[in-house]
Formats: C-alpha cells, sequence, structure tokens
C-alpha cells in the first residue's frame, strides 16, 4: 500500500481553485503510485462528475508521465444527477434494474399524461405545445423529488392553505394524480424515470461500498456531493481502505464566523453541506499533496476572490479584510495587487462584440507555441457565436456547447415545412424551402421564384404561377409537398408522418435518392424525433398545422447536436461544470451578466416557494450558489479575462452580482481590475477596411454617350431633385428590389386609385352610373387585392373606399357636365433640339379633358401629399408643366395640339374630406405660360448635362430630403455626408 493511503480514514483532501485541478489531481496519484509498479496505477478507480472531465483527467495522466507511455487509471463518469449526466454502470448493481426511459420518450410520455389529466387543470384548454411545456415542468418536479429522495404522495394533501390562491389548489390535484399515473405508466413499459434509476444505482453502489469496500485505490474527484445519494457515495468512498475524496476548490481560510453562515447562494454552500453530512471538519480536510507548491499570485488571486464571495453579512468588515489581507504580506508585496495579476475585464457593447473579443482573445493565445486557451460560459449562445467567429481562422475548438436541432439543416427543413402547412404562401417560407440545402432546385429556377415572390404575397398558387413563369417546375414541387400536409386540426403523429414524408419528397432527386437527409448528428437526431413523435404523437392533444409547427419547435429546442469531428487541440469551449476539472494557460469567463451567470430562478408553475420548502424540496439559489463556486474555480486560473455584456438582446444588462462583489472589493483596497481596451480595439478594427472619413456627396460623371436621351416627366423630376437617383436608374440600371412578402404601403394605394379611376372611366366615358359610388369602391378594393394586400388590412380600407368613392361620384358629375370628352392614361412625347442632340420627354397623363372650347384639362392622382404651387412654379415639379407643353406641342397624337387647361392635382385620402381639387395653374395664359417656362428650363437642364464635366450629385435639392425619400439615398451615403458636412465643413 501506498504511504498516500497509509493516513486515517476517512480521507479527505482538497485541491485549492488556483490550481490545476486534473493536472495536480493526476500528479499526485502517478507520484504515489507509479513506485508500486506499473499495474498500480492502471488497477485504480477514479470517479469523475462528468464524461468531459474524465477524458480531460486522461490527458492529465499523459502529462504526468512526461510524455511516456502509462496506463492510466479507470476513469468513470459518477454521474452528475443535476446536468442530466448518467453515471457508470456498476457491475452486477445493475442487473435487476429496469433500463431508463428514453428523454425523448419520456417527454411524449408526459406529455401524455397531462392531456389525459387536463380536466384536473381547472378547464384550460390545451394545445399539443403547451401540454409539451407543462409535461417539462411536470419532468422537472419528479426529478427534484428523485433526485432529493423525496416521498411527496402524502405530503402533498397538507400543502395547500385555505388562503392560497385557488391555482395552487388546482396544482395540487394534478401533482397528487399524475404521482399515481406516472409510476404506473412506466410499470407498463418496463422502464424506470431516468433521475430515480441513477438515484437507486448510486445508493446501491453506496451500500456496497460501505458494507464491503473495494480493497483496491478509490477517488472520487471533483464533486461537490450536491444530491443526497451522491453525498453517500462520497462519504463511502471516503472510508474505503484505500479510499480519498478529493473536493475542488474549498476554502480552508474562510474564517469559522463567515464558514457558519455559508447558505445555499454562497460558492461554499454544496461543500459545507456534504462535510457536514460526512461529519468532518472544514480544519479536517488536508490539501492534496501535488497542490502545495507555493504559488504567491495563485494563494493571493484565491483569496481575494473567496473574500469577495464571503456570505453578505460578513461583508460589512470588507475594510478590515484588506487590512488584514495586507498585513500578511510583506513590504514589498501588496497581497490584493499580487493576486489582482493576470486578471483583467472587459466590458463590451453588445453580444456581438463580446463574441467577437473572445474569440481574438483565444485566436491570439494559439499564437504562442503548447499555449491552451479555453472559454468557459454557462450561455450557449454565446459559445456558438465565438465558435462561428473562430472559423474565419480556419479553428475549430473543442466545444461542449452543440448546436441547437433546430439550427441544423434537416431541423431547420423541418421547421419550414412545418410551418408552411399553417401558412402556404410565406414568400419567406418558399423561398427558404427552394432555397435550403436538402432541396433539388436549378439556379435559374431560384432566381425566377425569387423574382416571383418579391413584393406582397401572392393570392394563390396560380397568381405565384404568373409571377414567376421561369419556375413552373419548382412551384409545382413545393405546391403539390404542401398541400400534401395535413391542413386540418389532427394527431400530431400523422402530421409528423407527413412532414417526414414532405421532406424526403423535396430532398429526392430524379431517382429517389434522398442524398444526406437523415445522415450526419443533425440528421439522425430529427429522424429518431421525428420517429419518436409517430411512434407516440397518437395520444398527444388534436394540433392545428400552426400547433404543430410550435410543438416541433418546442421539442427541437430541447435537442442539442454534438457533431465532434477534428478540433483544435489547443482550444475549448466548456461549460460552467466542466471547467471544474479542465485548465488552460489563458480561461476567458464570459457570461458575466444577471440572469445568465447566475441564471435567474426557474418558473414553477406547480409550486410556489414555500410549497417546495415544506416539501423538502431545494430552493432555487441552491443552483446560485452552484454557479458561484463554477465562477470561483474559472476566476483562479493564472490568466482570467472576465468578459461582461452591457446590452443583452437590445436591452442593458446587470453585472452579475459576483463581478459587482469583486470590483467593489479592488475599489475598496484603492485598486481596480485592469482592463484590456486594447482587444475592443482589435473587435472594431476586425472588419475595418481603413480609416474611417466621412463619404463626401458622391458625384459621378458617366460618359455623354451613356447619358439618357429619352426621359420621362417624373423621371426629369427627379434629375431636378436628385441626379445621383438617375445615374443609379436610367444610366447603371439598377432597379430596386423589393422586398419578399412586402406589406401594402402608401405606393400600393396610390396605384389601386389609379387602377380604379382608370377602369372606372373606361367603363363609363360619358354618364355616370347611380351605383357609382359602390362601382367605385368596389374596383378600388379589387385593385388593393391585385396589388397582393393582406386580407385582414382590407376592412381598413373598405372603409376609406366607401368614402372615397362618395367624394369620386360627386367630383365626376361636377366635371362632366359641360360634355368634355375624358382620356385616361395616354401617352405622348415631343422631341427637343439640345446641344448634344435631339432629347425626347415622354409622359403618360393619368387624365386629360378635353373640353369643346378647346382646352386640355391635366389632372394627376396623388394618394400623398401634393406637391405646392412654389415647387411648381420654381421647376422642383415640373410633371404636369411639361405635360401641358407636349400636350401644347401634339405630343398626344389621339389628341392632336390644344390648349393647355387647368393643372389639376386630385389628393385622395379617403378621409374627411375624402379628397381635394388642388389647382396649380388655371387655364388659358397661366398654363400656356408655366408650360412654356418648364420647356425651356427642360432644355437648360439637358443643355447642363450635355457638359462633359457635368457630374450626377446626389440631393442636388436639399430641401426634399426629408420629405421625399428616394430608393438610392443609401448608395448615396446620404445620412453621412449631410450630416458631417462636405469637405469638412458643416
Amino acid at each position: 500500500m501506498s504511504a498516500f493511503f497509509e493516513r486515517p480514514r476517512p480521507r479527505w483532501f482538497n485541491i485549492p481553485a488556483h490550481r490545476p485541478f486534473a493536472q495536480d489531481l493526476a500528479v499526485g496519484l502517478h507520484e504515489a503510485l507509479s513506485p508500486l509498479g506499473p499495474e498500480a496505477l492502471s488497477q485504480a478507480i477514479v470517479l469523475t462528475p462528468t464524461r468531459r472531465g474524465a477524458r480531460a483527467l486522461a490527458d492529465a495522466f499523459v502529462a504526468a508521465a512526461g510524455g511516456r507511455a502509462v496506463l492510466p487509471p479507470q476513469m468513470r463518469p459518477l454521474g452528475d444527477l443535476e446536468e442530466g449526466e448518467p453515471p457508470f454502470e456498476p457491475g452486477d448493481l445493475a442487473l435487476d434494474l429496469p433500463a431508463a426511459i428514453e428523454p425523448l420518450t419520456r417527454r411524449f410520455e408526459l406529455t401524455r399524461l397531462v392531456a389525459d389529466h387536463a380536466h384536473l387543470l381547472g378547464g384550460r384548454e390545451l394545445t399539443a405545445a403547451s401540454a409539451l411545456e407543462l409535461a417539462d415542468a411536470l419532468g422537472g418536479f419528479l426529478d427534484s423529488l428523485q433526485i432529493e429522495e423525496v416521498e411527496a404522495g402524502e405530503q402533498l394533501a397538507g400543502l395547500v392553505e385555505a388562503d392560497l390562491a385557488d391555482h395552487w389548489r388546482v396544482s395540487r390535484l394534478f401533482l397528487e394524480s399524475a404521482l399515481v399515473a406516472w409510476p404506473r405508466r412506466l410499470a407498463e413499459l418496463g422502464v424506470a424515470d431516468v433521475s430515480e434509476r441513477r438515484v437507486r444505482l448510486l445508493r446501491r453502489l453506496a451500500e456496497t461500498w460501505d458494507a464491503h469496500p473495494p480493497k483496491g485505490v478509490l477517488v472520487a474527484a471533483g464533486s461537490t456531493g450536491t444530491a443526497p445519494a451522491t453525498r453517500d457515495l462520497l462519504i463511502a468512498i471516503a472510508k474505503a481502505p484505500q479510499g480519498c475524496v478529493v473536493l475542488p476548490g474549498l476554502d480552508l481560510d474562510l474564517a469559522d464566523k463567515a464558514w457558519a453562515k455559508v447558505d445555499v447562494q454562497h460558492p461554499q454552500g454544496a461543500l459545507k453541506r456534504l462535510l457536514d453530512r460526512a461529519g468532518v471538519a472544514k480544519g479536517d480536510v488536508d490539501v492534496w499533496p501535488a497542490s502545495m507548491r507555493a504559488e504567491a499570485a495563485g494563494r493571493w488571486r484565491r483569496r481575494i476572490i473567496n473574500e469577495a464571495l464571503r456570505p453578505a453579512e460578513e461583508t460589512a468588515d470588507w475594510l478590515q479584510v484588506i487590512k488584514a489581507l495586507r498585513a500578511e504580506g510583506d513590504a514589498e508585496v501588496d497581497p490584493i495587487a499580487e493576486g489582482l495579476k493576470g486578471l483583467s475585464l472587459i466590458s463590451a457593447r453588445s453580444e456581438e462584440e463580446a463574441a467577437t473579443a473572445a474569440a481574438l482573445l483565444l485566436r491570439e493565445a494559439l499564437e504562442i507555441p503548447e499555449r491552451t486557451a479555453a472559454l468557459v460560459t454557462p450561455d450557449q449562445a454565446l459559445a456558438r457565436r465565438v465558435a462561428a467567429k473562430l472559423a474565419r481562422w480556419g479553428v475549430i475548438p473543442d466545444s461542449s456547447a452543440g448546436e441547437s436541432l433546430a439550427g441544423c439543416a434537416c431541423g431547420a427543413l423541418a421547421g419550414l415545412l412545418a410551418r408552411a402547412a399553417g401558412d402556404p404562401l410565406d414568400p419567406v417560407i418558399l423561398l427558404g424551402l427552394a432555397k435550403h440545402p436538402h432541396v433539388r432546385s436549378s439556379a435559374a429556377s431560384l432566381e425566377a421564384l425569387d423574382a416571383g415572390l418579391r413584393g406582397a404575397r401572392p393570392a394563390s398558387w396560380t397568381a405565384l404561377r404568373a409571377r414567376a413563369p421561369g419556375a413552373l417546375p419548382l412551384v409545382a414541387r413545393l405546391q403539390a409537398v404542401i398541400e400534401a400536409l395535413p391542413q386540418q386540426a389532427g394527431a400530431p403523429s400523422e402530421a409528423a408522418r407527413s412532414l417526414a414524408q414532405a421532406m424526403e419528397a423535396l430532398a429526392a432527386d430524379d431517382d429517389g435518392h434522398l442524398g444526406d437527409l437523415w445522415s450526419g448528428p443533425g440528421g439522425e437526431a430529427m429522424s429518431r424525433l421525428l420517429a419518436g413523435l409517430i411512434g407516440a404523437g397518437a395520444d398527444l392533444p388534436s394540433a392545428t398545422p400552426r400547433e404543430f409547427a410550435d410543438l416541433l419547435d418546442r421539442l427541437m429546442e430541447g435537442e442539442t447536436i454534438r457533431s465532434g469531428g477534428a478540433t483544435h487541440p489547443r482550444l475549448r469551449i466548456l461549460g460552467a461544470i466542466e471547467a471544474r476539472l479542465v485548465r488552460a494557460d489563458r480561461l476567458v469567463v464570459a457570461g458575466l451578466e444577471e440572469g445568465v451567470w447566475p441564471r435567474g430562478a426557474p418558473l414553477d408553475p406547480f409550486l410556489s416557494r414555500p410549497m417546495r420548502e415544506r416539501l423538502g424540496l431545494p430552493s432555487p439559489e441552491r443552483r446560485v450558489g452552484l454557479a458561484a463556486h463554477d465562477f470561483a474555480q474559472a476566476a483562479c486560473a493564472p490568466e482570467v479575462i472576465l468578459l461582461h455584456t452591457e446590452r443583452r438582446e437590445g436591452a442593458p444588462s446587470i453585472k452579475s452580482r459576483w463581478l459587482w462583489r469583486l470590483e467593489t472589493l479592488a475599489r475598496g483596497a484603492k485598486l481596480s481590475i485592469p482592463d484590456r481596451p486594447q482587444v475592443l480595439d482589435w473587435a472594431a478594427r476586425l472588419d475595418d477596411p481603413g480609416p474611417a472619413a466621412p463619404a463626401k456627396r458622391p458625384a459621378p460623371v458617366p460618359p455623354v454617350a451613356d447619358r439618357p436621351r429619352r426621359m420621362a416627366v417624373t423621371r426629369v423630376e427627379t434629375l431636378t431633385r436628385d441626379p445621383y437617383a438617375v445615374w443609379a436608374r436610367d444610366i447603371l440600371r439598377l432597379y430596386p428590389l423589393r422586398r419578399p412578402d412586402e406589406i401594402a404601403d402608401a405606393r400600393v394605394r396610390g396605384t389601386a386609385i389609379h387602377t380604379a379611376f382608370e377602369r372606372f372611366v373606361r367603363a363609363h366615358p360619358v354618364e355616370v352610373p347611380e351605383d357609382s359610388p359602390q362601382i367605385f369602391a368596389d374596383l378600388y378594393l379589387a385593385a388593393l387585392v391585385e396589388e397582393g394586400m393582406a386580407p385582414e388590412a382590407l376592412a381598413r380600407e373598405a372603409a376609406l373606399a366607401r368614402e372615397t368613392a362618395a367624394w369620386v361620384t360627386a367630383l365626376e358629375l361636377e366635371r362632366r357636365a359641360d360634355g368634355r370628352t375624358l382620356h385616361v392614361e395616354l401617352e405622348g412625347s415631343l422631341t427637343l433640339a439640345t446641344p448634344g442632340g435631339p432629347f425626347t420627354v415622354t409622359a403618360k397623363a393619368d387624365r386629360i379633358e378635353a373640353t369643346p372650347d378647346g382646352f386640355g384639362h391635366i389632372l394627376d392622382y396623388k394618394t400623398g401629399k401634393a406637391p405646392s404651387k412654389k415647387e411648381v412654379a420654381t421647376g422642383f415639379s415640373p410633371q404636369l408643366t411639361l405635360t401641358a407643353a407636349i400636350l401644347q406641342g401634339g405630343g398626344f397624337e389621339t389628341l392632336g395640339p390644344l390648349a393647355p387647361g387647368d393643372l389639376t392635382y386630385l389628393q385622395i385620402t379617403g378621409r374627411k374630406p375624402a379628397g381635394k381639387v388642388e389647382t396649380r395653374a388655371a387655364a388659358g395664359d397661366e398654363s400656356a405660360e408655366a408650360a412654356a417656362l418648364a420647356l425651356a428650363g427642360l432644355a437648360k437642364l439637358v443643355a447642363r448635362y450635355d457638359d462633359p464635366a457635368q457630374p450626377y450629385r446626389s440631393r442636388t435639392a436639399p430641401q426634399f430630403v426629408k420629405a421625399r425619400i428616394s430608393d438610392y439615398d443609401h448608395l448615396a451615403r446620404v445620412f453621412e455626408w449631410s450630416t458631417s458636412g462636405e469637405d469638412g465643413e458643416e
């Protein structure tokens, strides 16, 4: 027997938080057992909290042997019950235990149980997704009972007092029924609940080792003994002839007075409960022999972290603690400043900046050979962001965060199809399906479908085929697959079966091959989920297509995929518990915000806090204490960068209580935690193309040969106000793309008003029918439907249509009284002689009214604000005046030359009043003069742009920047140059 194990039993050791746990454990066991022969080490058994901890310990034994070949101990995961980590199967102890129920099957079975007992929930109607949500909460309640070994059946009856809300009585009745039904269902299936089986297994192991302790070396390392069964097993191991327990980060320096006040939220809370249960005083725990090396910086770091996290009641004398700490050092070294060495703090402004900073810190560490680095965070979303950012350098970290099933390719396809069943013509969903990597389609079809789905959503599949003629086979395929999905409420099992068939139909090639649809970790996990849903979904509540999609989303959120594969050997992304055993040269500790680390207490829909306490269940704050212990372990590493995010999800965040305490302690010592501003500077400059200088107003100068020689009157108005937009659209041919599923806006209403007027006048060119209000309103609403306005928006438009139609009827009766002839949507043109050659101006008049006295009255419809008389007179809005010039010059062939009449805007709003008649120039000399001035102004404008040196500047009429938004303002960077000034001047 090694002298190491000749110490009196029970043997309790501690590896201080500032020491590398796995390395010290491996060195200590290697030094103790290697002299006994090569087989002594390999015959030892070491129990670790998790499988990942066992792997880290295996690497540490290789390092402890100096790189030589070594047979390491038998390393087994003890099983972390709180984290759902299964324990190892110790020999024949598990032979007569039922198999553990599969986690997915358990969720389905509990959902069925909730649905069967829904009548006990106060008449609440449950959807499949809400039943699953309650089932997950019920599963958590059952886990708590089993882990804490609480018999709640008889205790539930006395939980609800008369003065409590009726909700708690309903919860009690439901839980009483569930506690009877669930064991019966497990017996029918011939399985055991996961947590119950683990507890029974650990209990048997503890009893066996207590009665017949193993003769060989037995070490339990890194566990805090959170669950009662685990605590008793650790106690049995400590009493074994060659057994010992190695605790992680017990604070041996904590004063007895403070130790007595340690509660569940304190980092030492779990260790105190374990030692109290074992009847071991804190002073009886020895330091692990390999951890006794004198490291001043590490020792002082540990002291500072522990003092910062001491019980709240003991923080009133922090100034005295600081004074005492400094008294322990010598005159040349300040213990607190020494402890802060290697510790730094970064406060990022956003989650994106935090992820970039973390990725840069990890990547920087790899520049030094053999240097290791790790990110420690309980925030899986942040971990995935960091992993994605590291990919830009081709670095794949060994990450435990994994990926949500909903985020993998197969899960995304399932989610899109499930949503499509409830909303078949959603353009975003259809584009997501068509462009999905598992769906086979040609580039030409995708381009045609993309064009057809932009703008308002199509009203039907027929409308979509008309808008995307180049994608007819793809549209037909999507339609057939989506219409085969259940369109009505039904059993989730049938919806899941149809979903799997739809996925295969989209993924299959011409020969029926499915490619890699169901392969890989994501495909395998999705196939298991759908298979389970098909098998168990018949007993779940009936679900509409939308409810089934919600159910599927919730199921996929609960599944995490870890793909494995080749990863960088010196880079890890760890969860908080894994970091207890794994240490790196540089640790980035991230997620230090309240609600993240520590997490907020989970909401329990069944039990209040007093009810949990009366049942003997732990308070939600116990998890805070465990999280605090994990933070303290990580923060004691030699080089630690604490990473805090000032805003999360767009809202201000609150610093983690531990970070706040640490900063307060440092300030009390007239010091501060060093920051690293250069890291945020690196993050800002990572994708920065160079020095940032405000953009100047763009002024492109295209060749004269490329400048337009034919323009509509509306484009002349644009040339007057914003020449850059003419350069972008008329010269470069850059046309704005509408968004898929675009919401109908003012532009759509304007188009519908034009269409309604045109159809009304063409159908009734002379007489105004008696039912004109109804006719016009129907025409307007039909035009809105054609433009893609959603049915729910038409209710509002119907009211506006009635007001508008009444006003239009009165207008038509008034204007047609003198027998004038109406012409709508007429096209005309006029060619000018300019220095650069002939220039043609065109117009498409909304309406021209030819009167018997030889005038042509020009009307233009506006659903927004009409241009003012001043804008028309100064040439900034030359649409009506140039149209009058074309009319006067005989440019409208069907009319011949006519004298310009009234130049009028019909401003139509549908409100009260529903419309206004805004005349900008009266018939006769005023309109003729306006037309002549506009034509002369156009000639000067064209002559100016015939000059090769004349640029097409952006926004030459700045007074209209806010009133008239251009489709090209973002290309011209108008906001940037208009707010920063030109040439350095405001």
